[in-house]
C-alpha cells in the first residue's frame, strides 16, 4: 500500500480515538460529584432525598438526589439493597464499572484497532499481487520492423561479431548439436555507461527475430518478502511459454552483488533470496530451449562468483568507449537525418572526442542540432557543433558576468592558464583544445580542455603528466599571488590528482616503494590499509607539485602572456595558444 494512505488512515484511527476520549472527559469534567458516608448515604435514603442511584461491581457506587446533586458512597455489597432502594421508590440503574461511556470506549478502540489492521491487510496483500502480476505481464517487444539491428549499431564490431555467433546458435541449433556444443546459457555486456549494451541486446533479439524481454535489476528488489524470487522466476516462465527468446537485465548489479560471508552485515535475506531464484532459473535451462539470458552492468568487479561461473552468464563481452574510427562511424550514424554544413569535418569532431561514449556523441549532435534551430539557420555548422561541445562537457556560457571582479578574471586567467601550459610542456602530442574563463552555469568560473592522445592504456607517464597538469593552477595561483592567496577554485583539480594517485600506486602497482600490491583487494576483503599508502600519495603529490612550480617559474613570460590574452578574449583555441607558446 502506498505510504500516504497508511498514514491518512492512521490520523483516521488516532482522531477517532482521540476524540473518543475528548467526548468521554468533556462529559464529566464539569460535574461536582461529592463522596458521603453510607450512614449519611441512609439517612438521605429515609428522607426521600435519593432520586437514582447507579449500581455495579465496584467497591463504590454512585447516585444523584433529588436536588440534581450527584454523589459517591461506598457499596455495601448486601443482600435485598437493591430491594431496599426501590422500596424507597429509589431508581436503579445497573451499569458496568466506568459507566456507560467506559462500557463503549474499549468497544469503539477495540472495532477501530481491527478494521485499520484488516484493511492494512488487505490492501498490502492486493498491492502485492498487484505487483507480481505486473511483472507477469512483462510484454515483449515483437514487431521486428520497429527493432533496431546490428547494421544500425555503429561501433564495438568485437562485441557485434560475439553476438552474431548468438543468432546464429538460434536459428540453427542443430548445426552446434552435432559438434556436442552447448548453448551459452547467459551473456554479460560490460563496460561504461552509454556504450551501447542495451542496443547490442536489442539488436541480438531483432536478428534473432525472437521476442524480447527487457526488464531492470531493480524491478526485483521488493520490500516484501519473497516478492522479488517470485517476479523471477514468472519472468523466466514467461519466456519460457515464448519459446525462444532473450531476456535482459538491465544494471544486473542491483540484484546481484557479491553475497558476503555468513557474519556480514551488508546485504539481505530478500536479496540474496532474488539472487538464488536467478540462478537456479538460469541453471534449469535445457540445452534445446533457445533462451539466452542478457545481462548489463557498469560494475562487473561488484557481481556475485556464482553469476560469473560456466553454467550462468558463460560469455562476458566487454563494451568499450569507441576508439576514433568508431567515434566516426557512431557520428556518421547519428548525422543521417541532421542538415550539415560543408564545413562540418565529423573526422575531426570525432579526434576531438577521446573518452566520448556513443551516447555522448548522439547528445553532442542532438545538442548541435537545437542550437541551429534555435538560432534559425539553415544547416548546422562547426561553430554549432563547437557550442554543443562545450555545453557537453562544462555546461552552458553564463550570460550575466558584470558580478565578476577584475582580481577574480585575473585569478581565473592565470589558473587555467596554468593548465594549459603544463599540458603543453609535460607532452607535446596534448592537445589543449580551449581555455576559457568565461563560468559557466555549472559553477566553473573557467576550463581548460585538454585532449590526451587516443591510446588504449595509460602508462605510468601519462598518469604523472594527467596529475601535474591538474595541479597546474594551483601552482600558478601561489607563483602569481603568493602562497596566502591561493583559493578555492583547484578544489576539484586536487581531488583529481589524490584520485589518479591513489589508482597509480594502490590499484596499478606503479610504485617501487608499495609495490605490486593491490590496494583495492585489501579493502574489498575488510582488512586494514597501511598508513604508509597515505603518505606515499601525500609525498607523490608534493614532489609533482614542486616539478610543476618549476616548469611554471622557467616559462612565466609564457605563462604571463596566455593570462594577458585570455583576460583580453576570455577565450583561446588551440591554434591561438600554440601561437603564444612558440610551439
Amino acid at each position: 500500500m502506498n505510504l500516504n494512505i497508511k498514514k491518512r488512515y492512521l490520523i483516521v484511527f488516532l482522531v477517532i480515538a482521540i476524540l473518543t476520549v475528548g467526548i468521554y472527559f468533556y462529559a464529566n469534567k464539569n460535574k461536582e460529584i461529592n463522596e458521603i458516608s453510607y450512614r449519611t448515604f441512609n439517612e438521605y435514603l429515609e428522607k426521600g432525598k435519593v432520586k437514582e442511584v447507579y449500581l455495579n461491581e465496584s467497591s463504590k457506587i454512585s447516585g444523584k438526589l433529588y436536588d440534581d446533586s450527584e454523589f459517591v458512597t461506598d457499596n455495601p455489597r448486601i443482600e435485598n439493597f437493591k430491594e431496599k432502594l426501590l422500596l424507597a421508590n429509589v431508581d436503579v440503574i445497573e451499569t458496568t464499572k466506568g459507566g456507560v461511556l467506559g462500557q463503549i470506549l474499549p468497544v469503539v478502540f477495540m472495532f477501530s484497532g481491527i478494521f485499520l489492521v484488516a484493511y492494512l491487510i488487505k490492501n498490502g496483500t492486493k498491492q502485492a499481487e498487484k505487483e507480481m502480476a505486473n511483472m507477469a505481464n512483462v510484454e515483449a517487444e515483437t514487431s521486428i520492423s520497429k527493432r533496431i539491428s546490428f547494421k544500425d549499431i555503429a561501433g564495438n564490431e568485437e562485441a557485434k561479431e560475439s553476438l552474431r555467433e548468438l543468432v546464429d546458435f538460434i536459428k540453427e541449433p542443430g548445426k552446434y548439436a552435432k559438434y556436442g556444443a552447448r548453448m551459452p546459457r547467459g551473456v554479460l555486456l560490460y563496460g561504461p555507461p552509454g556504450t551501447g549494451k542495451t542496443l547490442l541486446a536489442k539488436a541480438l533479439a531483432t536478428e534473432a527475430q525472437v521476442p524480447f524481454y527487457a526488464v531492470s535489476g531493480s524491478d526485483f528488489i521488493q520490500v516484501y518478502a519473497g516478492l522479488g524470487a517470485s517476479r523471477i522466476r514468472k519472468l523466466f516462465k514467461k519466456a519460457k511459454e515464448s519459446g525462444k527468446s532473450v531476456i535482459f537485465i538491465d544494471e544486473i548489479d542491483a540484484l546481484g552483488k557479491a553475497r558476503k560471508g555468513i557474519n556480514s552485515n551488508s546485504g539481505s535475506e530478500e536479496g540474496d533470496r532474488t539472487l538464488n531464484a536467478l540462478l537456479t532459473e538460469m541453471s534449469g535451462f535445457k540445452e534445446n530451449e533457445g533462451i539466452i539470458v542478457l545481462a548489463a552492468t557498469n560494475r562487473i568487479d561488484t557481481l556475485d562468483e556464482a553469476l560469473l561461473r560456466p553454467g550462468r552468464f558463460d560469455r562476458q563481452i566487454e563494451v568499450g568507449l569507441p576508439d576514433v574510427n568508431a567515434r566516426y562511424a557512431i557520428l556518421k550514424l547519428h548525422s543521417k537525418n541532421k542538415p550539415l554544413a560543408k564545413d562540418v569535418d565529423l573526422k575531426e569532431v570525432a579526434r576531438e572526442t577521446v573518452y566520448f561514449s556513443g551516447a555522448m556523441l548522439e547528445n553532442l549532435l542532438n545538442e548541435s542540432a537545437m542550437i541551429a534551430a534555435r538560432n534559425k539557420n539553415s544547416n548546422i555548422t562547426m561553430d554549432h557543433i563547437n557550442k554543443a561541445y562545450l555545453k557537453v562537457l562544462v555546461g552552458e556560457e553564463k550570460k550575466d558576468r558584470s558580478s565578476i571582479s577584475k582580481e577574480d578574471r585575473e585569478i581565473t586567467a592565470y589558473h587555467e592558464a596554468g593548465h594549459a601550459l603544463i599540458a603543453k610542456r609535460v607532452d607535446k602530442n596534448n592537445k589543449v583544445a580551449k581555455v576559457s574563463i568565461i563560468p559557466s552555469t555549472r559553477g566553473m568560473g573557467g576550463f581548460s580542455l585538454n585532449i590526451p592522445p587516443d591510446r588504449m592504456y595509460q602508462t605510468k607517464k601519462d598518469i604523472e603528466n594527467n596529475i601535474k597538469i591538474a595541479l597546474g593552477g594551483r601552482a600558478a595561483e601561489e607563483i602569481i599571488f603568493g602562497t596566502e592567496y591561493i583559493t578555492t577554485g583547484a578544489s576539484s583539480d586536487l581531488k583529481k590528482a589524490t584520485e589518479m594517485a591513489i589508482s597509480m600506486i594502490g590499484s596499478y602497482g606503479m610504485d617501487k616503494d608499495l609495490g605490486l600490491v593491490s590496494y583495492d583487494v585489501i579493502v574489498n576483503n575488510n582488512l586494514t590499509i597501511d598508513s604508509k599508502l597515505v603518505e606515499r600519495v601525500k609525498e607523490l603529490l608534493n614532489t609533482f607539485y614542486e616539478e610543476v612550480k618549476k616548469i611554471l617559474l622557467q616559462n612565466k613570460e609564457y605563462l604571463d602572456a596566455l593570462a594577458r590574452k585570455l583576460i583580453l578574449e576570455e577565450s583561446l583555441n588551440e591554434e591561438q595558444i600554440s601561437k603564444i607558446l612558440d610551439i
